[in-house]
């Protein structure tokens, strides 16, 4: 989500949604294509790290998701912060906060239908950006009507406990109390009574369905609580990515420990899933505030922050836009000098190179997708 933070905007976070978006606008096909090409122990297994388990588990790219929705939760205290500080009433910001989810939601109904009519029993309506938007909806009135960290960090917590309870005591028809299995656990039961449309996972279990929002609610306000500790806290800026890394780094080591009784699974959004990833999120987002922010080094981000920039428009263009095409009528020449095996790895980096571009331009034009 690419809201404007004004005058304290934090040069970092843009970079950090642009290595984000990296990925999800092609970076991951550079290590598919350079393990295909070399079947190399090397790219294998970074391809490997750019997929997503079937279940259980965790690999580097279940990360991109939930650390987008992590850093539009840092931008809150910098955006509605700001202006509740400025006097804008709360039912006032309260309306804003809802109809950007709810856009945010009509816009992943799009991304997963396109704009075909179609009868509702064939249409998904769980998608990535409808979980970024509820979950940062109910994140940011948590926000709005509560009044200190304390307050964010006991709603955070009790997010996860709760949902780790629920599904430990309660389970489908049929199924023992706790079963996490993709059939037999609560959420997936919950979205198949209540979720319409079809479910993404043969019809029986959907990733970003509604039931597993509850802990992503958290990761939200994860976001929310390290961006109210970055623009109110009276530490050196060293002192605050120093603590924020620490904080992230004991995240991790809980999810793990969590780990063992209720497994890490980006498909339930399992709560020991929400702590690795906030605490992963919180590395990241530590290093790049100390390089950019705070040790000044900015020209290599760059790069990054053009995508950030326009990180929404970048995500739903490839509905509107033949990305594939426009790239070989501009470099297949180049992808047929590269030849066999390689002209598949020179096609994705100049696939990556015309999204840039393309961007670059709407950022020279100060055009930006904003919701």
């Amino acid at each position: 989500m690419s809201q404007s933070l004004g005058p304290q905007r934090l040069y970092s976070l843009d970079a950090l949604r642009g290595f984000d978006m990296f990925w999800i606008m092609g970076g991951e096909r550079i290590f598919h294509a350079l393990s295909k090409a070399t079947d190399n122990p090397f790219w294998n297994g970074l391809s490997h790290q750019f997929s997503h388990p079937d279940w259980n588990g965790f690999r580097f790219y279940d990360l991109i998701f939930p650390l987008f929705l992590f850093i539009a939760g840092v931008a809150t205290p910098y955006s509605v912060g700001r202006q509740l500080e400025k006097g804008v009433s709360r039912q006032k910001l309260l309306w804003r906060v809802i109809k950007r989810g709810l856009i945010l939601v009509v816009l992943g109904i799009i991304y997963n239908n396109d704009l075909r009519i179609q009868p509702i029993s064939e249409m998904r309506f769980g998608s990535v950006l409808g979980r970024i938007g509820l979950a940062y909806m109910f994140a940011n009135i948590i926000y709005l009507y509560t009044k200190s960290q304390r307050s964010r960090m006991i709603w955070a917590g009790s997010l996860l406990l709760g949902y780790w309870i629920i599904l430990l005591c309660a389970s489908a028809p049929g199924f023992p109390a706790g079963d996490l299995t993709i059939e037999g656990n609560f959420a997936s039961y919950f979205d198949r009574l209540f979720l319409p449309g079809k479910l993404y996972v043969n019809n029986i279990h959907d990733p970003e369905g509604l039931f597993s929002t509850i802990p992503a609610i958290a990761t939200g306000l994860l976001g929310i609580l390290t961006g109210g500790f970055l623009k109110n806290s009276s530490f050196s800026p060293a002192a605050k990515a120093a603590r924020i890394f620490v904080t992230g780094a004991i995240l991790i080591v809980i999810a793990q420990v969590w780990n063992l009784v209720f497994p890490i699974n980006k498909n339930l959004w399992s709560s020991s899933f929400a702590l690795q990833v906030g605490g992963l999120s919180m590395v990241l987002l530590a290093i790049f505030y100390y390089i950019i922010d705070v040790k000044g080094y900015k020209k290599w981000a760059f790069f990054f922050v053009v995508i950030g920039m326009n990180s929404i428009l970048i995500y739903m263009s490839g509905h509107f836009i033949d990305w594939k095409n426009t790239t070989n009528a501009f470099f297949e020449w180049l992808i047929q000098l590269s030849g066999d095996p390689y002209g598949a790895v020179a096609f994705v980096f100049c696939y990556i190179a015309v999204k840039w571009a393309f961007l670059y331009f709407l950022y020279k034009k100060k055009v930006f997708l904003k919701v």
